[in-house]
């Protein structure tokens, strides 16, 4: 399956306030589909979190009638990409990827409105890092539990929603933007 594709970051970021060190993010936010009429306000939601400066600019979505597609990138305090996840699951009609890394951590959040919220760490490739929490709740269970347990820890389902999106998009860019 596709996994997000961005550019990784490099090096330790952290900018100092005030006497304490705060560890930055990089972090990019696709929002498959929006429904036209929320687009100015999931544009606030970013913007209120992310800050003024962000330009959203929006895209038809041809493969939901009446809806837009948009990509933004940033850099801010680590658990942004948390924040931003919060903000829009509140909007049941959505469907987005966020994914966020630092030096500590690489999380990748996903929502679509039958399934809801996944969140998962990942490593610098985009694959699913399955927690050694998780491998032992899915190991109490009969063989089907086990593999249905897995294949939650690891988003299959939201996988799989996703996919033809990620096809539209990667359809809709030139070659050299795809590579």
């Amino acid at each position: 399956m596709d996994r997000i594709n961005t550019p990784k970051p490099t090096g330790r970021s952290t900018i100092s306030t005030m006497g304490s060190n705060v560890t930055l993010s990089k972090g990019y936010l696709v929002i498959h589909s929006a429904p036209a009429a929320l687009t100015k306000h999931v544009e606030w939601a970013i913007q209120n979190l992310l800050g003024k400066a962000i330009v959203i600019n929006w895209e038809p979505q041809p493969l939901v009638a009446g809806t837009h597609k948009t990509t933004v990138e940033w850099r801010d305090r680590l658990g942004a990409g948390a924040e931003l996840a919060s903000a829009l699951r509140g909007w049941h009609y959505l469907r987005f990827e966020i994914r966020e890394e630092s030096v500590t951590e690489n999380v990748l959040y996903r929502f679509t409105p039958e399934l809801g919220i996944h969140r998962a760490l990942i490593d610098g490739a985009g694959s699913v890092l399955v927690t050694e929490h998780q491998l032992l709740g899915a190991m109490d269970h009969d063989e089907d539990s086990l593999r249905q347990a897995l294949a939650n820890a690891m988003g299959t389902a939201w996988d799989l929603e996703l996919e033809q999106f990620r096809r539209g998009d990667l359809n809709g860019m030139s070659q050299s933007q795809a590579i």
